[in-house]
């Protein structure tokens, strides 16, 4: 008589199985980084002995190639012990030390980053978030380092504290990309197909803010003295300790949407939030605002209410640099 094989052990047997190769992954990248470090030490050392030498340089990488290659076989080329020895030069002081838990395709991206408090950021962030290098490669394309500081008057701050120390203006964007909407930029679609597309690539959404944000619910609904209101999208930061709301609109930001989110966060600091929780913040996401308007709408010590525009395209830097100062 045939027995189906138990389907919770093959599971179990399986997700051993998986575990133990991701370990093993990740063992072997870290090694890999480290090699990778040191020869580029070397590399550069040797090359120092011989710097009254024209071409000395270049003389040692085709060699060293030639052999490595002859021996270990492909990864040894010219070109990539040129990163190599750049990877050492880049990473030889800076203020992070040398992660295990990046690969070397995520210090690859790092290395083409010339700022070095911009570097140390997206590194510092990478590390916290077990980013991918997927994401690594789009959270600096669509530059969020900039967005972060320019946008809040902060450039040239420690970026690395900045990453280690969540804050709402350490936390919060503008503007925020929203490009894996995949929403055309036109008048086209609704509030509340902005909201289904959010809720649809919701993982994506929650990236795009930040870290430490989870999904409370959408189209939350309270009542006060019997008249009904409701929240587009709840959102709770579990760093920052409090509730964050957001506010959908897909035209001119009004003085009213203003009064509208500051009515919702005395509502949720009032009858929501516990005691042991800190204020709740409140997002309105807006295709366009005027940052002349909101500060004389909202009070001069605001801490609470934010309106930030949103993108449904991914522009370069030099786009964004001019958004932002427009």
């Amino acid at each position: 008589m045939n027995k189906a094989l138990d389907k919770n052990f093959f599971e179990n047997i399986r997700s051993l199985l998986l575990k133990a190769q991701e370990t093993l992954v990740k063992q072997v990248n870290a090694v890999m980084v480290l090699t990778y470090f040191e020869l580029g030490k070397q590399i550069v050392e040797q090359e120092q002995k011989g710097k009254d030498y024209a071409d000395y340089g270049t003389f040692i990488l085709s060699e060293l190639s030639e052999k490595l290659t002859a021996e270990f076989g492909k990864g040894y080329s010219k070109r990539n012990l040129e990163l190599i020895r750049k990877f050492y030069l880049t990473f030889k002081n800076a203020k992070s030390p040398i992660s295990q838990s990046l690969s070397w395709t995520h210090f690859i991206h790092l290395m083409r980053i010339e700022n070095e408090d911009e570097r140390n950021y997206y590194q510092t962030e990478a590390e916290q978030n077990n980013w991918s290098v997927r994401v690594l490669e789009r959270q600096i394309n669509s530059a969020a380092y900039h967005r972060l500081l320019i946008s809040k008057g902060i450039e040239g701050k420690d970026t690395v504290h900045l990453a280690n120390n969540p804050h709402p203006l350490n936390t919060l964007k503008d503007p925020y990309v929203l490009e894996f909407l995949n929403l055309k930029e036109q008048p086209a679609y609704s509030e509340t197909q902005l909201e289904q597309a959010i809720i649809d690539r919701l993982e994506h959404f929650l990236l795009e803010l930040g870290k430490g944000f989870t999904f409370v619910g959408r189209q939350l609904r309270f009542t006060f003295e019997e008249e009904h209101f409701r929240v587009d999208l709840v959102f709770y930061n579990r760093l920052l300790r409090c509730f964050v709301l957001i506010d959908l609109k897909i035209g001119k930001l009004k003085h009213q949407d203003l009064g509208q989110m500051q009515m919702y966060v005395n509502y949720y600091d009032r009858f929501v939030k516990t005691d042991e929780e800190l204020p709740t913040i409140g997002i309105i996401l807006c295709k366009d605002k005027k940052d002349a308007m909101v500060e004389i709408t909202l009070p001069k010590d605001n801490k609470q209410i934010f309106a930030s525009k949103y993108l449904l395209y991914l522009p370069n830097k030099e786009e964004l640099l001019k958004l932002i100062e427009e």
